[in-house]
């Protein structure tokens, strides 16, 4: 590879990028498969690619995900069902054995991260089998010396606290003393989280009266104050999650920190869930990304950092219960967004595109289609930076207004349209092989501008003095994410390394 520096910069660059990510709280889906209708894992991981997400939560080990996720760079939080406690708490060769059959083969190609033990075992009457489940898990880990990279916890429900409001007085039920004693000793000492799925919609329909819908949904204009600290809370979610931290607090295990591996809003319900509506869905969990990534914090832990998973990826139409509960996802099965949301925190875009929503008055633009395969995109877009389309691509270049998202569908988007629109937003002009679809939706976000037809570039701020992109350099923007890949594993080896040196 030509120029001697390059390896150099861009492991540095690459550190930089990594040692961001490290810092602040993070967002997560996770991916449900509850129904007979999902696309395949490999379709479901490369959704995930597109969109740029990094942290996924699946509910088992199944090899297909497992397989499907490797060499992907996200990170993943696995699961062991409560079906199968008894078989992990019983006998340590269990743990071994799963552990040597359902992982070690996968790892590290497949990133896995986090290993939950149960799932809200106290709504299922199998808390006695956690904790030595999790036990014999972790020694299986230690074993073969991963115990340090693959924590281990368990999910619970907010039904865990006996008292949650005011925040201050969160309180532990006393009738899971007996679970929850060794379980907050054993994440103490590995320092795992406490994992708790946290759902303010809940907490609005089974009390409307008592729980206005604008708390519930971070919209609230009014304050809710704690009468013991004096903190003012503007929405229940900060609620209940400092009703948690008070109750570790009042146990005197104020180091550990807490992870929401489930929060979201349903855009579907029953006659008698109201509120259960795609509008309602998107504002909660705009509204929650933006929360999360701006590092908020909570009233009573202002800036601390918190990991936060979406649920979820997927509408599951085999769960049982009322409407609501099959009516979570953020897609439909055939990929297509159920409503908009931006996953950067800085507005209300479409998860598809990355775009603002705003009125279109009749015009079009032209955007990557979300089934177009990674090689398509890659192809359309050097083609369309390249002598062929002609069209400059200076903006999605490092720095400039439309670099970010970094995602190969967000990149080939503004170029694809800035095609569309240089050639009279044809339909012709919009193929792309099939890789390029039309849309009635502005895509334009933040700073980032796309032309429309009659205008002679797209607006953008910090261009000037670039020259317009060539094939090779929009080939250089897309470096393989397999290169991506192997060079966040690279630095993260040598991080691990350094760490283990201390």
């Amino acid at each position: 590879m030509g120029g001697g520096r390059f390896g150099p910069v861009f492991a540095a660059s690459l550190l930089l990028v990594i040692i961001d990510l490290c810092k602040g709280s993070t967002i997560g889906i996770c991916y449900g498969r509850n129904a007979d209708d999902l696309p395949t894992p490999d379709k479901a991981a490369e959704l995930m690619k597109q969109h740029n997400v990094k942290y996924v939560r699946i509910y088992d080990a199944n090899i297909q995900v497992l397989k499907a996720f490797a060499n992907t760079g996200i990170e993943l939080m696995i699961g062991i069902p409560n079906s199968d406690l008894l078989t992990f708490a019983q006998f340590q060769a269990n743990a071994d054995t799963w552990l040597r059959n359902n992982i070690l083969p996968y790892y590290p190609a497949t990133k896995i991260t986090f290993i939950t033990v149960g799932a809200e075992a106290t709504e299922f009457n199998s808390t006695s089998l956690v904790v030595p489940a999790m036990q014999n898990v972790l020694i299986a880990l230690r074993k073969v010396g991963l115990h340090k990279k693959i924590k281990v916890s368990t999910t619970h429900s907010l039904g865990v606290l006996s008292r949650s409001f005011p925040p201050s007085a969160g309180a532990f039920n006393s009738s899971y003393a007996s679970f929850l004693k060794p379980l907050l000793i054993f994440l103490a000492d590995n320092r795992s989280p406490f994992m708790v799925d946290i759902y303010p919609y809940y907490a609005y329909r089974d009390s409307p009266s008592n729980v206005s819908l604008d708390y519930a949904l971070f919209e609230s204009s009014s304050e809710v104050i704690d009468p013991n600290t004096g903190l003012l809370y503007t929405n229940m979610f900060d609620a209940q999650i400092d009703a948690l931290y008070f109750a570790l607090t009042a146990l005197n295990f104020r180091t550990i920190n807490i992870m929401v591996t489930e929060s979201g809003w349903p855009s579907k319900g029953s006659a008698k869930e109201t509120a259960a509506t795609p509008d309602n869905a998107q504002t909660y969990n705009t509204n929650l990304i933006r929360h999360v990534i701006n590092n908020a914090g909570t009233p009573a832990k202002p800036g601390q950092e918190l990991d936060v998973y979406i649920f979820s990826l997927f509408n599951e139409n085999r769960k049982p219960g009322l409407e609501s509960e099959r009516n979570w996802g953020l897609f439909y099965p055939d990929q297509t967004s159920v409503y908009n949301l931006d996953f950067s925190g800085h507005g209300s875009v479409n998860v598809i595109t990355g775009a603002n929503i705003t009125s279109s008055n009749g015009t079009t633009w032209c955007i990557a289609s979300l089934n177009a395969s990674e090689i398509d995109l890659k192809s359309a877009l050097d083609w369309a930076c390249g002598p062929g389309g002609n069209v400059d691509c200076s903006a999605i270049q490092p720095s400039q207004p439309c670099y970010e998202p970094d995602t190969l569908i967000s990149h080939a988007s503004y170029a694809f349209n800035s095609y569309y629109q240089q050639n009279g937003a044809s339909d012709v002009a919009c193929s792309f092989g099939g890789a390029g679809v039309k849309v009635d939706k502005n895509p334009s976000y933040d700073k980032c501008i796309y032309m429309t037809a009659g205008s002679n570039k797209t607006l953008s701020t910090n261009t000037t003095g670039i020259p317009s992109t060539s094939s090779s350099l929009a080939r250089k923007v897309h470096i393989s994410l397999s290169m991506w890949t192997v060079g966040v594993s690279v630095l993260f080896s040598l991080a691990n390394g350094i760490v283990q040196g201390w």
